[in-house]
C-alpha cells in the first residue's frame, strides 16, 4: 500500500554548497492495515519523513509510492485530493477551529472536492465515530469547552471522516497527561483494527510505541527496524 524507495531529503543551507541532509536512502514497505511507529531523538527528521509520506513535502531524491502511484508524477491538485480523501493527519496540537462545534470540526474535510460524500452520509459517519470515541454528548460543544484528551479524540475522528487508507499521527499524545495519552493509544489501536486503516505514528511515548505492530528508529537520517 505504501512504499518508499531510497528516499532522501536535503535542505539548502546558506554558505554550505552541500546543504543539510535530514534523510538519506530510506526504504520502507508497509502493507494495508499494518501499524508502524517511528521513534528517534528530537531533530532526527521524523516529522519531515511523515510529511513526505503524507504528500505535504517532496523528497530531494527517491520515490514514494502510495497505493501503486508515484507521488512525484502527480500534479498539486491531485496530491491535494489524495491528502484530503486518502490520508488522515493527526498532530500533537489538535488544530481544531475554535469557533466551530465538535461536529462541525469533524465535517470540515468533507466539504472539499467534487467527489465529496453527501452531507447526510458524512454526518452519519461523524455521529457514529464520535459515539465510538465517547463524545456523543459533546456534538455541540466548542473546543474550548473540552479537555485536551477530548480535543485530540475529535482530531482523530476528523482525520478518519473521509475513510482514509492511511492515518499519520505525529506525536499525538505529546501534549496530554498520562491518562489521556493511554486513551488516545487505545483509540488508535482500536481504529487501526476496526477501520483497517494503515497507521504510522511518530512518538516519544514508549507505551504507545509498544502497541504498534512494527517499530523503526530514525537516527542520523537513516531508518532501521528495531525489535519492539
Amino acid at each position: 500500500m505504501l512504499e518508499l524507495l531510497h528516499v532522501g531529503k536535503t535542505y539548502p543551507s546558506p554558505g554550505d554548497k552541500g546543504g543539510v541532509c535530514v534523510l538519506k536512502d530510506i526504504t520502507l514497505k508497509l502493507a494495508e492495515g499494518q501499524s508502524l511507529v517511528i521513534v528517534g531523538p528530537s531533530g532526527s527528521g521524523k516529522s519531515t519523513l511523515l510529511n513526505i509520506i503524507g504528500a505535504l513535502d517532496r523528497p530531494t531524491n527517491g520515490r514514494v509510492l502510495f497505493d501503486g502511484r508515484d507521488l512525484a508524477t502527480l500534479q498539486e491538485m491531485e496530491l491535494a485530493r489524495i491528502r484530503n480523501r486518502q490520508i488522515g493527519f493527526v498532530f500533537q496540537l489538535h488544530h481544531l477551529l475554535p469557533q466551530c462545534t465538535v461536529l462541525e470540526n469533524v465535517l470540515v474535510p468533507t466539504l472539499a472536492g467534487k467527489d465529496r460524500p453527501s452531507m447526510q452520509k458524512a454526518r452519519d459517519r461523524a455521529m457514529n465515530l464520535l459515539q465510538r470515541v465517547g463524545l456523543k454528548e459533546f456534538l455541540l460543544h466548542r473546543p474550548g469547552e473540552l479537555s485536551g484528551g477530548q480535543r485530540q479524540r475529535v482530531a482523530v475522528v476528523r482525520a478518519l471522516i473521509n475513510t482514509p487508507k492511511l492515518l499519520l499521527a505525529d506525536e499525538p499524545t505529546g501534549s496530554l497527561d498520562r491518562e489521556a495519552s493511554e486513551n488516545i493509544a487505545d483509540l488508535l489501536v482500536e481504529l487501526n483494527r476496526s477501520e483497517e486503516v494503515t497507521l504510522i505514528v511518530v512518538t516519544h511515548s514508549r507505551e504507545l510505541a509498544g502497541r504498534m505492530g512494527r517499530v523503526m528508529e530514525l537516527t542520523e537520517g537513516s531508518l532501521r527496524e528495531r525489535c519492539s
